[in-house]
């Protein structure tokens, strides 16, 4: 039996030292074979340092982006300026670019969102939360102009083949197609998105309209009433489902049940005055003119408020129509609005 010794081997290398214990027997041969082995264990240790030293901008950037998160609530500014830092350092960081562009819809930076998520879907072609934001972005920039409602097809199909679950991306996708003038695709979509989340009233008003359009008021009308069922008190939708069943209940000479709509649509939306919402004076005084006999004060009351609102307003030319009209019940009722 050949005698051996505990004996320390030291490696050392660019940002590390390792020392390596062991009780080598007195043979060339052996002694061979341990510093073999320790050397391949020193490189592997060298090789890992060195993968350890280029990745810190990883870590970095991901400190620097949970700094982002910390003043996105407060500050979005500073938020997207540690973002920006965070992507310069790892660009490959998909998850970082999505808070980057998520910033960017904060601040509704919408070619830089659409932008920020195009990186994002080359990194990670299968989140498809990145090309519903993408195609969510190209369709306000449309919206804006000058770009194309057809940028923003592309990147919500895609988005619903990855995760047909996407509420939002079905009826994002609707509102494209309508802008394409493509009704059908754009009913079908509305009806995937109610299919997919039923409780969102904001689904409802929409494709009940375009039904009212279309000519197709018995569908339209089964689509509001399928959403009253989910109806909930002080829910802002409320407004335009209301306001859709006055407007069908007009078309059927019900007077009393279109005040009735129309009383619902003005509650709903408080004060009404968010764009689009003042009509809800001229739908209810026009409603209380037509009634026999006449709520005459009633109606007079909400005309005026109409006629302050919008027609003396910027909005005038866009509901000139109104206007119009809403002078003329006035003159019929016996006064005139000032």
């Amino acid at each position: 039996m050949k005698h051996s010794a505990l004996t320390l081997l030291s490696f050392e290398g660019p940002g590390f030292r390792f020392v390596y214990p062991c009780r080598l027997p007195y043979t060339s041969a052996a002694m061979k074979r341990v510093m073999f082995g320790a050397a391949v264990l020193a490189l592997s240790v060298a090789s890992a340092v060195a993968s350890a030293g280029c990745s810190r901008n990883n870590i970095e950037a991901v400190n620097l982006a949970n700094e982002g998160d910390k003043e996105r609530s407060s500050n979005i500014d500073g938020a997207i300026s540690k973002y920006e830092q965070a992507v310069n350092l790892d660009p490959t960081n998909h998850r970082i670019l999505y808070k980057l562009g998520h910033a960017y819809q904060k601040k509704e930076a919408w070619d830089k969102v659409a932008s920020t998520m195009a990186r994002a879907e080359k990194v990670a072609p299968k989140f498809a939360n990145y090309f519903f934001l993408h195609g969510l972005a190209a369709a306000r920039q449309a919206a804006a102009g000058p770009t194309s409602w057809s940028d923003a097809k592309g990147p919500l199909e895609e988005a619903i083949k990855l995760d047909p679950n996407i509420a939002d991306a079905h009826f994002e996708l609707a509102e494209v197609m309508l802008r394409l003038d493509d009704e059908k695709a754009a009913i079908d979509s509305y009806n995937k998105a109610i299919m997919t989340k039923p409780d969102e009233l904001s689904f409802y008003g929409p494709l009940a309209d375009l039904y009212i359009r279309l000519n197709h008021v018995a569908e339209a009308e089964t689509v509001l009433r399928e959403a009253l069922q989910f109806g909930k008190e002080g829910d802002k939708a409320l407004f335009a489902v209301h306001s859709l069943l006055g407007d069908i209940a007009d078309r059927k000479n019900d007077s009393g049940k279109a005040v009735s709509e129309y009383e619902a649509a003005k509650k709903a939306c408080g004060a009404c005055n968010e764009p689009g919402q003042q009509i809800a004076f001229f739908n209810l005084g026009a409603a209380y003119a037509s009634l026999n006999p006449p709520r005459k004060s009633e109606a007079m009351a909400q005309l005026q408020s109409f006629q302050k609102m919008i027609c003396k307003g910027a909005a005038a030319q866009r509901y000139a129509d109104q206007c119009t009209t809403a002078q003329q019940l006035a003159t019929r009722l016996g006064g005139t609005l000032q």
